[in-house]
């Protein structure tokens, strides 16, 4: 790994004490985008950015020209900085940069520039002025305007909707690649975030909260990149691995860090032990993942052995109705854990999710599989973790909280 170049001064330098910021901008084998990129983001900080700023791109790993064209443009703009590193990941590189910057204010963006630049300034003034520790780009807040496909769409949702639910995150955008942090404060934080690449912001700002640190939103508007590299299935795998090594490295307080003191801003308040509400959470969304992943293996394999003998309706029927009893006492004992007193009212309310699960998964089953029956497995198995999914929703709102 070498060091960010020296010498590269923050850019407009000033007499008087003000706030650095340096942003980072991860790059591998960019050499198509990492030109229009840098020079983008460097003429719109010089026209309308007021504070001292530093553009430092981190190329981790690339094999193309990109290392190559990035030192070319830090010999040619002012305030721009490179830095190189042998380990591949985005996590790695923002990692780095932030880690080696002198600056007080540090954020990052996506090298694609998906996210539209006049969201910088406010995000990072909402960290500059004390209002918070992390400010972040959110899509999903209310003002956002932003054009990608469906499929992203309901996979964004659907991720960032677990994170609340499960680990009563404060934030609604988990992985908007527009983020800006107190640098003294997210140093330490850093140090507890073991992933290197795409789940490196969910951890991140899971850390972070958990800690006491205070993180803002700022609406963005986001145009999906559709020259994108990332595996939207591979990612949101290895983001559910990371989220049960998450939620235990919380739970032991392998994930509390010491936050230090900032001038001027108000002290952190973590979470006071690993047994209070967010613990909780972390502990329901795994087990009831858990139940719900077993459910839906004997769900499926019931109905494919019951399809040989008779048709799709009779066989998902019979094939559910074996499981959700079983289902609904283990969640009842395990997950929600309410006692005999709340069983009648869990058992109530699980007969209109079994009518919901019936029926969304009786239709996938009948229009997706069509008569073939791996076909009508796989759409079983789709429908029933659609409707874990909401299932948990709801039971976590009629349930847990209704003490």
């Amino acid at each position: 790994m070498t060091a960010a170049v020296e010498g590269v001064p923050f850019v407009p330098d000033s007499a008087t004490r003000t706030v650095t910021v340096d942003i980072i901008i991860p790059v591998l084998n960019e050499e198509r985008a990492l030109p229009g990129c840098v020079e983008t983001v460097h003429r719109f900080l010089r026209e309308s950015f007021p504070l001292p700023w530093r553009i430092t791109v981190v190329d981790n790993g690339s094999t193309d020209r990109t290392w190559e064209l990035a030192t070319d443009l830090s010999r040619r703009l002012d305030g721009v900085a490179v830095m190189r590193l042998d380990q591949r990941g985005k996590g790695a590189a923002v990692k780095a940069g932030w880690t080696a910057s002198g600056a007080d204010v540090v954020a990052f963006m996506d090298v694609d520039l998906s996210t539209g630049l006049h969201a910088l300034l406010p995000m990072v003034m909402a960290v500059a002025s004390g209002h918070c520790e992390v400010a972040i780009g959110s899509r999903l807040l209310g003002g956002a305007r932003i054009r990608r496909s469906f499929r992203r769409e309901v996979i964004s949702r659907a991720y960032n909707s677990l994170l609340r639910v499960g680990f009563r995150a404060g934030f609604t955008d988990s992985a908007c690649g527009f983020k800006a942090a107190r640098a003294e404060v997210i140093r330490p934080i850093l140090a507890r975030v073991a992933d290197d690449e795409w789940f490196f912001d969910t951890e991140m700002l899971l850390i972070a909260e958990h800690n006491g640190a205070r993180v803002r939103e700022v609406a963005v508007d986001w145009v999906e990149d559709t020259d994108s590299k990332v595996d939207l299935w591979r990612t949101a795998l290895s983001d559910l691995r990371g989220l049960v090594r998450v939620s235990r490295a919380i739970s032991s307080g392998a994930a509390t860090v010491e936050i230090p003191q900032v001038p001027g801003l108000a002290p952190a308040r973590p979470w006071p032990s690993a047994d209070g509400p967010r613990a909780e959470g972390l502990r329901k969304v795994v087990t009831f993942g858990l139940v719900g992943l077993a459910s839906t293996v004997v769900h499926a394999g019931l109905y494919l052995l019951l399809r040989a003998g008779m048709g799709a309706e009779a066989a998902n029927l019979f094939a559910l109705a074996a499981t959700a009893v079983v289902n609904t006492e283990a969640n009842r004992r395990w997950t929600f854990n309410r006692g005999e007193g709340r069983r009648a009212v869990v058992h109530a309310r699980a007969g209109l999710l079994f009518l919901l699960n019936f029926a969304v998964t009786t239709a996938a089953v009948v229009v997706v599989g069509a008569g073939v029956r791996w076909l009508e497995g796989l759409a079983l198995v789709g429908a029933s973790i659609g409707v874990t999914v909401i299932r948990f929703t709801l039971l976590d709102r009629w349930v847990f909280r209704s003490r």
